[in-house]
């Protein structure tokens, strides 16, 4: 299984990073796409890529949330990245009209020039949108011709928002916030809409533990190994076997990030 979003470098996972990975593979995940969310992010992103050469990639962007650290170096500095071999894609960025952590000017401003980079280097797109529909899709729409590849990750938003995005070519991203019968309810509809061949599954580790594991972590720490359950759930929804489900996603994610064959993929 191909785990699309997982923020393995993320403070909490310093003390076991190497035990989380090996527990991930053992339960069927063998491929892990580091999410870059800030330049230093993305360089710590693009190391572990380095330092875990078998299962590991990384993607370099500054999220919304870091908009506006936006500036000529940081994009100097992600330019860079995107050259490595082990970076796939542009991002994470996007919009957040949730928290707006960053003016919104800025959120756009950093989003448009990340288009601009992945359009040069002909790389796929990794985006957030929380509550930023009416500027984000305007966004896309604007410049989806210049671009390849594009998944809108951790998808929460409507049914609106869903059919305009598949309307623009993207992929979905489906984390465990489906499993949340607070706040996911309405995906359990919604996720029948994805066409199989626009799927991704991703956790957003550590963030996003799935609230219907049995029994319940200890900790309230999301991890790789979860995301079969990810995928169970939602095979169950679309009324499919797990089987299918997981060698759609994998062969949708070697696809959209152009990773090669894994002799273990599974």
């Amino acid at each position: 299984m191909i785990d699309i979003g997982a923020n393995l470098t993320h403070d909490s996972f310093d003390a076991d990073r190497q035990v989380v990975i090996e527990q991930a593979q053992q339960a069927g995940v063998d491929t892990f796409i580091i999410t870059g969310s800030d330049v230093s992010c993305s360089h710590k992103a693009r190391d572990l890529a380095h330092q875990y050469p078998d299962c590991c990639y990384a993607t370099a962007g500054i999220h919304p949330h870091h908009a506006s650290e936006f500036d000529g170096e940081a994009e100097a500095a992600i330019e860079a990245l995107l050259a490595d071999e082990k970076v796939v894609a542009v991002g994470e960025t996007g919009l957040d009209y949730f928290r707006d952590f960053s003016p919104r000017e800025a959120q756009v401003f950093s989003f448009e020039r990340h288009i601009q980079l992945a359009a040069e280097s002909g790389m796929p797109m990794f985006l957030h949108q929380r509550d930023a529909h009416v500027d984000f899709q305007p966004i896309i729409k604007q410049n989806r011709d210049q671009l390849s590849h594009v998944v809108v990750h951790c998808f929460t938003d409507n049914e609106r928002a869903l059919f305009d995005y598949l309307d623009l070519d993207c992929y979905i991203g489906i984390t465990g916030w489906i499993c949340d019968e607070r706040r996911g309810q309405h995906l359990l509809e919604l996720v029948k809409n994805i066409p199989l061949d626009r799927l991704l599954i991703e956790t957003d580790s550590p963030y996003l533990l799935p609230r219907n594991l049995q029994p319940k972590p200890k900790s309230r720490r999301n991890e790789p190994k979860y995301l079969p359950h990810i995928a169970q759930f939602i095979a169950d929804r679309l009324h499919i076997g797990y089987d299918e489900l997981v060698q759609a996603t994998v062969r949708n994610s070697r696809h959209f990030f152009q990773l090669p064959e894994h002799p273990a993929a599974s």
